[in-house]
């Protein structure tokens, strides 16, 4: 609890006050370079205020840094370095990225359970979200299948690294060389690594990606 509370105060101290821009409509071609989550809450008054999350997976055209910008009904209020926690009313959103993109942008709350924000329907993760709704039963087989894959393909590759590693002269000398029982030739570890990379974009769609997705690729 409290390296949970320490990480929530690094991420808070990173945010900026915005600059009070208009958010940027989202365009189709946007799809592959940004993703766009929103969220509706109470705003005490009896009214209620729409928060979108905008980020640039690619990272901004000026010096190539991701960041996340926060508005408030279509207003920047906030932006951040990821990873970044935006303070809004009743709790937090909590922003993060990994190698295949957004991992995590979801509204902790300081009492009750944590949800994740609403993708933009025309962006990838609304797509997917909206595939998900219409083909439930499909959506979770294809789902199953990108963990099978992710799973499957760190089983193959960790034996191999661990054994590249402890080739070094002064790891071999001191703890022995390990050897792995998996060995595949050069193109089928590509195969691997490709397939492993689509099954992990597939659950970054979802917000489902972790390190073993990173580590897997």
């Amino acid at each position: 609890m409290a390296g949970s509370t320490w990480r929530r105060g690094v991420f808070a101290s990173r945010v900026k006050p915005g600059d009070g821009s208009e958010l940027p409509p989202y365009r189709w071609w946007h799809t592959p370079v940004r993703t766009l989550m929103t969220l509706t809450l109470a705003d005490g008054q009896g009214g209620t205020t729409t928060y979108a999350v905008d980020i640039r997976t690619l990272g901004d055209r000026s010096d190539g840094e991701v960041r996340a910008r926060l508005y408030a009904n279509g207003r920047q209020t906030a932006w951040s370095r990821l990873p970044a926690m935006f303070r809004v009313p009743g709790g937090a959103i909590d922003v993060r990225a990994g190698t295949f993109g957004v991992k995590r942008c979801h509204f902790v709350p300081d009492h009750g359970t944590e949800r994740r924000l609403d993708p933009h329907p025309r962006s990838a993760h609304g797509r997917r979200a909206r595939f998900d709704r219409r083909h439930p039963v499909a959506s979770r087989v294809i789902g199953a299948v990108s963990a099978l894959i992710v799973f499957g393909a760190l089983a193959v590759t960790v034996p191999q690294l661990v054994e590249v590693i402890s080739a070094a002269p002064a790891i071999a000398e001191s703890l022995g060389q390990f050897t792995s029982p998996i060995r595949l030739s050069p193109l089928q570890n590509v195969v691997v690594t490709l397939a492993a990379i689509v099954a992990s974009s597939e659950r970054a769609l979802r917000l489902r990606a972790t390190w073993v997705d990173e580590l897997a690729t």
